[in-house]
C-alpha cells in the first residue's frame, strides 16, 4: 500500500483516469488536471506529496515548471512522463532535477513502483549549475528510440552524465558507442572543456599520456576501442589513471569485444578493466530493437532534407523491408544506406526494389570470430553462414546469395594461389585444377590484380 497525495497533470483523459484509479486503489489521494496552471496552483498551496506530469500540455511545458516546483516546494518529487521519447527528454528531465522519467506508453506497474519509491525517498536537492557553463548544444544525434532498451539507456546516461565515474560503453560496431560518449560530455558540466578521443598512437612514448591529459584540461577523455591497445599502451593508461587528481578529466572507453574474454586469454589487463568499469553502458544492436528502425529511418530522411537534399519517403513495402532487415552494420549501416537512397532515388517515394538493389551490394558477411586454429574450412564456413542467416532474424537475405558466397570464397582462393605461384597463371590454373582461360576470366570478373614475381612454391 502507498500513502500520500499525488498530483497528476496530463491532457489525456484516459491517462488521468487510469492513474487516478490505480493510485486510489493503492491507497493514495489523487488530484488530476489537464492544466499546468492548475497544477502549479496546487503546488503553491502546499498540496501533494508527489507530482506526475506530462511534458507537452495545452498551456505550457511540464519540464519548464520543474525549477518553479523545486523553488516553491523543495523536496517535492516529480515523475515526468512523455511521448517525446528521445535522449534529450531524459537529459532535460534529469537536468531539471526530476525524480524520475518514463516514456509513453508507460508500463503501469513500473510507474506505480516508481511512484511508491518517490513517496518513500526524500529528494536530494542538487546545487545550481555554475552560470559560466555554456548552454547545452542542440542535439542532432541518431540516439533515437522508443524501445525499453533505449529508454533505459537514456535514463542511465542522464543519471551519470554529471558524475566523475569512469564509463565503459560496450556494443557492436556501428551501434553509436562514440555518440553516447560525446553526449555524456556535451550535456555534462564539463561541456565547456575539451573532449579528447585517444587511440594507441596518442599513448606512444613516455610523454604520450601526459600530453593527452594536457590536451583534455579537465574535460573528457575517450579511449576509443580500448581493446585495440597493445600491452605497452595498456600499461601507460593504468599509470595515467593512477596519477589522476581531483581536477582530472573524466575517463570513458568503448569496446566492441568481450573484454572479460580477452582478460582470460591474457590479451587485456584485468587492473585496467576494473579501473575503467565504474559505470557500464551496453548499447543494443539494431536487430535487438527492431521497432526503432522505422523511427531511425525517418530521422535520417529528415536529416538529409536539412542537408539540402529532396525530402523522400518510403513506400509501405519499402519501409517493411527496412524494418525486417537485420542491419549487421547497425545504425551506421542504416544511415549510409538511407543517404545513398536519398541521393540515387529518382522518385519522391523510395520503392522496395530500390532498397533491395542497395542492400544487395552491402557486405555479405561479418568477420568470423572465435574460430579455432584447427577448425576445418567446411566447419568454419558453415558457422559463418549460419550466423549470416541468424542475423536476418527469420527474414531471407537479399536474392543472389549463391553467387555472392562463391565470390567471397573464390576471390581469396585465387589471390592466394596466384601469390603462391608468383603470378604465373599457367601454374596457378594447374594448381587449382581449372582451365587457363577460365582462370583468366575469373581474374577479370573478380577484378583480381596479378603481380609477377619469383615463385615461392
Amino acid at each position: 500500500m502507498m500513502d500520500g497525495t499525488v498530483l497528476v497533470a496530463d491532457d489525456d483523459r484516459t491517462i488521468r483516469t487510469v492513474l487516478t484509479q490505480a493510485l486510489t486503489r493503492a491507497g493514495c489521494k489523487v488530484h488530476a488536471t489537464s492544466s499546468l496552471v492548475t497544477l502549479m496552483r496546487w503546488v503553491e498551496e502546499g498540496k501533494g506529496d508527489l507530482v506526475i506530469s506530462d511534458v507537452i500540455m495545452p498551456d505550457g511545458n511540464g519540464l519548464d515548471q520543474l525549477p518553479k516546483i523545486a523553488k516553491s516546494r523543495p523536496g517535492l518529487p516529480v515523475i515526468v512522463i512523455s511521448a517525446q521519447n528521445t535522449i534529450m527528454t531524459a537529459i532535460q528531465a534529469a537536468e531539471a532535477d526530476a525524480f524520475d522519467y518514463l516514456p509513453k506508453p508507460f508500463d503501469l506497474p513500473d510507474l506505480m513502483r516508481r511512484a511508491a519509491r518517490a513517496l518513500e525517498v526524500k529528494r536530494r536537492i542538487n546545487p545550481p549549475k555554475p552560470a559560466e557553463i555554456p548552454e547545452r548544444p542542440t542535439a542532432d544525434l541518431p540516439l533515437v528510440g522508443r524501445t525499453p532498451s533505449m529508454q533505459s539507456l537514456y535514463r542511465l546516461v542522464a543519471r551519470v552524465m554529471n558524475t566523475s565515474l569512469p564509463v565503459m560503453i560496450s556494443g557492436e560496431s556501428g551501434t553509436g558507442k562514440s555518440l553516447i560518449a560525446k553526449a555524456l560530455h556535451d550535456f555534462s558540466d564539463r561541456r565547456s572543456l575539451p573532449f579528447v578521443v585517444v587511440g594507441s598512437s596518442d599513448l606512444q612514448g613516455v610523454e604520450g599520456p601526459s600530453s593527452v591529459l594536457t590536451r583534455a584540461r579537465g574535460g573528457s577523455i575517450l579511449l576509443d576501442e580500448v581493446s585495440d591497445l597493445d600491452a605497452e599502451a595498456q600499461a601507460r593508461v593504468v599509470r595515467m589513471l593512477d596519477s589522476l587528481d581531483d581536477h582530472a578529466p573524466r575517463i570513458m572507453a568503448t569496446s566492441q569485444v568481450d573484454l572479460m574474454g580477452q582478460i582470460e586469454a591474457g590479451q587485456f589487463r584485468e587492473d585496467l578493466f576494473y579501473r575503467l568499469g565504474g559505470v557500464t553502458i551496453n548499447v543494443p544492436a539494431l536487430r535487438e530493437r527492431v521497432d526503432d528502425i522505422p523511427l531511425l529511418a525517418e530521422h535520417f530522411l529528415t536529416r538529409a532534407e536539412r542537408d539540402g537534399f529532396t525530402l523522400r519517403r518510403f513506400s509501405a513495402p519499402a519501409l517493411e523491408l527496412v524494418r525486417t532487415y537485420s542491419w549487421p552494420g547497425n545504425v551506421r549501416q542504416l544511415e549510409n544506406v538511407i543517404r545513398r537512397l536519398v541521393v540515387t532515388s529518382s522518385e519522391e517515394e523510395i520503392s522496395r526494389a530500390e532498397i533491395e538493389a542497395v542492400l544487395g551490394h552491402q557486405p555479405t558477411m561479418e568477420p568470423m570470430r572465435g574460430a579455432s586454429d584447427g577448425e576445418k574450412l567446411m566447419t568454419s564456413v558453415a558457422k559463418h553462414l549460419r550466423r549470416y542467416f541468424d542475423l536476418h532474424g527469420g527474414v531471407l537475405p537479399p536474392p543472389g546469395l549463391y553467387n555472392r558466397i562463391l565470390k567471397d570464397v573464390e576471390t581469396p582462393l585465387i589471390e592466394i594461389a596466384l601469390d603462391a605461384t608468383g603470378g604465373n597463371q599457367a601454374k596457378c590454373a594447374d594448381l587449382l585444377g581449372i582451365n587457363r582461360n577460365t582462370l583468366r576470366k575469373k581474374i577479370t570478373d573478380l577484378d583480381i590484380r596479378v603481380t609477377r614475381r619469383r615463385k615461392l612454391m
